[in-house]
């Protein structure tokens, strides 16, 4: 069988599209929204009738190839990743990720794994290797097989609410004062926090905090973590969410990394631990009947923690975490293209002032370093930005532990003086790429952070990002009118 028609035919999975019919009445659902995510993390899709649920759990839906890449042009007017000639993927729903939408009721969402069509010459029905959500999921499993481990992971995601005119464009103000922690500045936007918080519970998310940072109308609300994939899905759910408290609200949800210089950009500091054994609990968040299905509500529980210190020395992780450390370590410059993945995001990096995470070393709860030991059994990565995409990044991880595993690699001694200090004393210590063009490169030197992105994938990202920083490249900016217009005679 074609890996379409072995995931239409996987176990269990026909008792799980007859539970969906079951919540499609249940709820009274009309609509569906069939959605995937493109390489730079958009989500994208079709709409179809709920009417149609079963016969597109079986056929699935189709729609262009070129989707998974934005269906956008390159700077010479050619579409990227794929032209007009090329087939449509099939779009093959996954009914555990179905989920009512509480700001309409109506309407539900289910997430979908792409194949090629199935008609292609080559691979017909194969995995659509520019999908990269089932591709995380591939990749997740293969490591499971090859270490007995499964990545668990916590995101911190900030982003600016900011005020727009009437006409709907931004004022380039945020609704609140640029003070961080201060209770006040997030009771300012309680209306809003507290909506985005009523959708995210209706849709899965276990929240745990929340607070006001330093950026004006910049929040960073977190929910439990969980899976690697199970994780990623909420984090694109969380910017669907946004979005339309935005839209209620005449605001705008800005995920931009920087919109602001002087003051703290957007990050999305991503928490990991490998963990083996755990079970899968459905937590039902005072619901008493769920608004989708089990899955979507599910977080593993339990289990050992392989990050944990095996050592009396409490501030380092164990063997695996120190290995995983290391894979990561040896990859950061390549996986800065994937965590700040936009010409904006090296505002961050260069505006130092700000606990910008520039430097390629690691440390216990050091926020100086690019990596570091956020609490026992756990390690956060620092130059990751609201900006970037979810299943990239932990494709990318998971490539970069088996690469630290598999290969012994010693991470160096942790360093727990500031940074900037331990310079001073003569430390020498790497920058990480601080342009979007130097992450490219380094990325293309990396064959094993590539191998996260396989095919026509990596052809993809190459391609779109690389366009992105000719584009800025080839633009002139207000800097350079306010810097050259009258500056001879």
């Amino acid at each position: 069988m074609t890996d379409l028609e072995k995931h239409v035919n996987q176990p269990g999975r026909a008792k799980l599209v007859k539970q969906v019919r079951a919540k499609i009445n249940e709820l009274k659902i009309d609509y569906i929204f069939f959605q995937f995510i493109s390489v730079t993390g958009r989500v994208v899709g079709k709409g179809i009738p709920a009417d149609h649920w079963e016969r597109t759990c079986e056929k699935g839906f189709q729609l262009v190839y070129g989707a998974t890449a934005n269906l956008f042009l390159d700077r010479h007017n050619n579409y990227i990743g794929y032209g007009p000639e090329a087939k449509e993927l099939v779009g093959i729903p996954d009914p555990e990720t179905f989920c009512q939408l509480p700001w309409d009721k109506k309407v539900a969402r289910v997430f979908v794994t792409c194949f090629r069509n199935r008609e292609e010459r080559e691979n017909p029905g194969g995995h659509l290797t520019s999908d990269c959500r089932g591709n995380l999921r591939i990749i997740a499993k293969e490591f499971k097989r090859k270490h007995g481990y499964q990545l668990r992971v916590g995101t911190e995601p900030e982003m600016m609410w900011l005020t727009r005119n009437d006409d709907g464009t931004p004022t380039g103000k945020g609704f609140s004062k640029p003070y961080c922690y201060h209770i006040d500045q997030f009771e300012s936007l309680r209306p809003v926090f507290m909506k985005v918080m009523e959708y995210a519970r209706a849709m899965g998310f276990d929240m745990i905090q929340g607070d006001h940072e330093d950026a004006p109308g910049q929040l960073e609300l977190n929910w439990m973590y969980d899976d690697v994939l199970r994780n990623a899905d909420r984090l694109s759910t969380y910017r669907q969410i946004c979005a339309q408290v935005a839209r209620e609200f005449n605001l705008i949800a800005c995920f931009m990394t920087k919109p602001f210089m002087g003051v703290s950009a957007s990050g999305c500091h991503t928490n990991m631990s490998l963990w083996t054994g755990g079970k899968d609990k459905v937590n039902k968040l005072g619901h008493k009947s769920l608004p989708g299905l089990d899955e979507v509500f599910t977080y593993v529980e339990g289990g050992k923690n392989t990050f944990m210190p095996d050592t009396k020395d409490v501030q380092l992780p164990g063997k695996i975490g120190l290995k995983s450390i290391g894979g990561v370590m040896k990859h950061l410059p390549a996986l800065t293209a994937i965590g700040s993945s936009t010409v904006n995001s090296y505002r961050r990096l260069w505006d130092q002032g700000f606990w910008a995470p520039v430097y390629a070393d690691w440390g216990y709860q050091n926020r100086t370093c690019g990596l570091r030991v956020s609490a026992p059994g756990r390690f956060e990565y620092r130059s990751v930005d609201s900006m970037h995409n979810p299943y990239l990044m932990g494709a990318s991880l998971l490539k970069a532990f088996d690469d630290g595993i598999t290969n012994n690699i010693d991470p160096g001694k942790p360093e727990s003086r500031n940074i900037y200090e331990a310079q001073k004393a003569g430390k020498d210590v790497k920058k990480l790429p601080l342009s979007l063009g130097e992450a490219l490169d380094r990325l293309a030197e990396d064959k094993v952070i590539q191998s996260a992105m396989p095919d026509e994938m990596y052809k993809i990202f190459h391609w779109y990002k690389n366009d992105e920083w000719e584009r800025f490249l080839g633009a002139t900016t207000q800097w350079d009118l306010d810097t050259y217009l009258d500056c001879l005679p």
